[in-house]
């Protein structure tokens, strides 16, 4: 693309950042920078009531923390701020002014119990509810006695009537709205703050905005602002509307499914890699097409086009994001993954700072099975048990006929270890296959049944090493008396 891109991320200050504004997010960044373009971030703040004073730092955050980075911000400031819409009235008041002037808007009087019960009344008639227009043509004298009563008046915008408003955009091919299923709308509120879709059209417009990728929930909306550009004379930016995350059942993301951890502070809480979630997300409605899942950022970028946007809903994998996590972890330096896990290891009690040197053997164990790092509370729980419990598989394989003389040779090398390692260990139970000529399951799964409980693990020399050697005898001991 020939021209300089300029796209936006523009949230509210509304609460924590949400899977589906972290792909917004994310593709207009990676949109952005395919494109050699600028990637702003826009808080749009105007509905004071739903205002969380921890919003917008949550947001910009967890975008850092999931390696987005913006050209634009608050806290990096360009030719065409203030990028808080509260801080914006400056630039909304004079054009309110100007489409008063030019009897483009009007002030409407109307109290929220007479807005309420025209729309009953239209909803008992069959009618779709919208604003009538009651307030549209007053005289001068109608304004004054509003305001003599000391009613607050809010602007409303002069829809045209029979007017076709179109927009190709990049995701759903040309979409058309009728100017006549809408009523003249709000766009200054009571309090004197300008509603979203007003000032979201005068924001990319003044902030040069190209291309306005969003979820398909504001398609909706997308009529209200070209109403803005027109009456204005902007020229619009071109829309994409990115299909709905959807849950197993198909339904959309709903910030009431507990099935779904929906926040990316949950995920950071857990120990997930940023830069799976990054990766996972990413393929949340976009395809790089082939059968590789596994992308670095820099890999996403320079593939990331527009033309490969899904028409389809996206379907939330919670199996695939768990895959995409442990391929990152896997090759992730065990260093980091040991930050990671420590804390969840001490606040579950197992672990105290000075076992530092065996716990980070106990992560380097589990490395490899990890999805995400408090996983390792619930994959090590055997080395914390006093007694272990075995299910019916591991209780069969103690019973087979060559158990206990595997057992038993296993104690006698065990307590003889003078070094009790792994590569030593490894060795002695090699020695028993050659001693006793049992090998391969019969003589590696009774020996992991009887010190972990478990019939699959990781590696069995490593895990013995770290149960230590009273803790391995006592659990040899213990298999021993149920056979």
């Amino acid at each position: 693309m020939s021209e300089n891109i300029r796209v936006r991320y523009a949230p509210s200050p509304t609460g924590f950042l949400h899977i589906g504004n972290a792909r917004t997010a994310l593709f207009n960044y990676l949109f952005a920078k395919h494109n050699d373009g600028a990637f702003i971030i826009r808080i749009e703040d105007t509905d004071q009531s739903r205002h969380v004073d921890e919003g917008e730092k949550s947001q910009l955050e967890n975008l850092k923390w999931l390696g987005i980075d913006w050209d634009e911000s608050v806290d990096v400031p360009g030719d065409v701020g203030p990028y808080r819409q509260s801080e914006r009235r400056h630039i909304y008041d004079p054009i309110v002014e100007q489409l008063l002037k030019e009897d483009k808007a009007y002030k409407c009087y109307m109290t929220e119990e007479e807005l309420e019960a025209e729309r009953e009344e239209q909803i008992a008639n069959g009618m779709p509810p919208r604003y009538s227009g009651k307030h549209a043509n007053l005289t001068d004298q109608e304004r004054e006695q509003f305001e003599a009563e000391g009613r607050t008046p809010s602007i409303r915008l002069r829809v045209p009537q029979n007017k076709t408003y179109k927009f190709n955009d990049m995701v759903k091919g040309e979409v058309s709205f009728e100017s006549n299923d809408f009523g003249d709308w709000v766009i200054v509120k009571k309090d004197g703050m300008p509603t979203y879709n007003f000032a979201v059209a005068i924001d990319d417009h003044h902030m040069k905005i190209t291309h306005v990728l969003r979820g398909d929930d504001h398609i909706s909306n997308t009529p209200k602002q070209l109403m803005v550009y027109d009456v204005l004379g902007y020229e619009p930016p071109i829309f994409g509307h990115m299909t709905l995350i959807v849950n197993e059942n198909k339904k959309k993301l709903s910030k009431r499914d507990g099935s779904i951890l929906q926040f990316i502070e949950q995920y950071r809480d857990l120990g997930y890699l940023p830069e799976a979630l990054f990766n996972f997300i990413t393929l949340l409605g976009w395809t790089p097409g082939g059968e590789e899942e596994i992308f670095s950022k820099d890999e996403l970028i320079e593939k990331f086009e527009a033309s490969r946007l899904s028409k389809s809903p996206a379907f939330f994998d919670k199996q695939k994001l768990e895959w995409i996590n442990n391929q990152y972890m896997k090759t992730k330096d065990t260093d980091t993954v040991f930050e990671m896990s420590m804390p969840f290891l001490m606040e579950a009690g197992l672990v105290e700072p000075s076992d530092k040197e065996w716990a980070y053997k106990l992560v380097e164990l589990y490395q490899p099975q990890m999805s995400y790092a408090k996983e390792i509370v619930g994959l090590s729980e055997l080395f914390f048990k006093e007694n272990l419990t075995m299910d019916d598989e591991a209780k069969a394989v103690l019973n087979g006929e060559t158990v206990p003389t595997v057992l038993n040779e296993l104690k006698t090398k065990v307590e003889q270890l003078e070094e009790f390692e792994a590569t030593a260990i490894k060795k002695e139970i090699k020695a028993i296959q050659k001693e006793t000529g049992i090998k391969g399951k019969n003589l590696f799964m009774p020996i992991r049944v009887a010190v972990s409980g478990q019939t699959h693990g990781p590696e069995l020399p490593n895990t013995i090493e770290l149960l230590g050697k009273d803790k391995v005898i006592k659990r040899i001991d213990e298999a021993l008396s149920k056979i």
